[in-house]
């Protein structure tokens, strides 16, 4: 059985429980918000059920940064402690801060 409410938080470092990328959340949606398309581009023994929270991530690995979605049950906590090396992490996030990037303020208009 899988949760349905969120492990794990904004700015949570992350990294994936089958494949060699590691992240920081950015954003969550409370159940699978993708293309049916998407979902069965996923090896069938590895593919995430639907009604569960699906984490949109600045990723990366050896070879790239990019945006990630994955479901909860393939992430697990990252406890390097080692920073996310995307160009879009220093737009939404300050400091990391035991394995939790710290959201900046959003100013005022």
């Amino acid at each position: 059985m899988v949760s349905k409410s969120p492990l794990f938080n904004i700015g949570q470092v992350v990294r994936h429980r089958y494949f060699p990328f590691r992240g920081v959340i950015f954003d969550v949606d409370p159940e699978f918000a993708n293309s049916e398309e998407w979902l069965e581009s996923i090896p069938a023994e590895i593919r995430p059920e639907k009604e569960q929270p699906f984490y949109h991530l600045f990723a990366e690995n050896e070879e790239a940064s990019y945006e990630a979605y994955v479901s909860q049950q393939n992430l697990i906590p990252d406890d390097t402690d080692e920073p996310i090396d995307h160009p879009d992490v220093t737009a939404l996030f300050g400091t990391l801060e035991n394995g939790l990037y710290q959201l900046k303020a959003i100013p005022k208009h």
